[in-house]
């Protein structure tokens, strides 16, 4: 008991003091994660409007496919990327393999069809609702599309936050991509690992709390945009 505790209190410290090696971290973790998910919201947020709104032969083929890669283990994904990355793979040349760039591929794969899939639901509603008018006043497909992604916007800033989310507790597939290299490609899920691993459970449970604490706040965020846009309908 005594030693949990005392590693609660040293890891308060490190958490008050912002120890460099925590801040550096915590800062390389939501870089990658913030730009996957921007990169994911450019791919997934089109893709899911264009497939509410459009009808072609295999868009039930599509939706299905999309909605089971939501499903698919991170660390095949992990595999996946580290194929194509490595050097007898088709993209070995960039030599981006176990840097910071691998790991915002693996996780723009795993979270775009989560953001796909939320924003499609999210749009399909609306489109049900605005059909009529958007066709009686002659839009076009793009202006359908644009319409439709800014009068859904508070749920599509859902869809984001769920993919940030997700981004941000990942650790199969970066620890496969990146290679968790110290001051390199060594981020919050990666080092809770490798510090656990250490026996050094001060540092790994500040980077927990952090972790909690980022968690948390998503999910902060997510609970007041679903209230203000209930609130919004009355």
């Amino acid at each position: 008991m005594n030693d949990i505790w005392a590693g609660l209190t040293q890891a308060g410290r490190l958490i008050i003091s912002l120890d460099p090696t925590l801040i550096e971290i915590t800062a390389r973790s939501f870089k990658v994660t913030l730009t996957a998910t921007l990169l994911s919201v450019a791919i997934g947020l089109p893709l899911g409007a264009w497939l509410a709104i459009s009808r072609f032969r295999f868009r039930r083929l599509v939706i299905a496919v999309m909605n089971a890669l939501m499903g698919l283990p991170p660390v095949v994904i992990g595999l996946m990327v580290y194929v194509i990355l490595s050097r007898s793979g088709p993209l070995g040349v960039l030599g981006l393999l176990f840097t910071t760039s691998a790991m915002v591929i693996a996780q723009t794969i795993i979270i775009s069809p989560i953001i796909a899939s939320v924003a499609h639901q999210v749009v399909r509603d609306l489109w049900a609702e605005y059909h009529d008018l958007l066709i009686s006043i002659n839009t076009s497909r793009w202006q359908r599309t644009r319409t439709l992604i800014w009068d859904s916007k508070r749920g599509l800033m859902t869809a984001s936050l769920t993919g940030f989310g997700r981004a941000i507790g990942e650790v199969g597939a970066i620890m496969i991509v990146g290679g968790n290299i110290e001051h390199a490609t060594r981020v919050l899920t990666t080092a809770i690992s490798l510090e656990t691993g250490r026996g050094n459970f001060a540092m790994a449970l500040a980077l927990g709390f952090v972790l909690i604490a980022s968690a948390l706040l998503v999910n902060l965020v997510m609970h007041h945009i679903s209230r203000t846009e209930r609130g919004s309908r009355w």
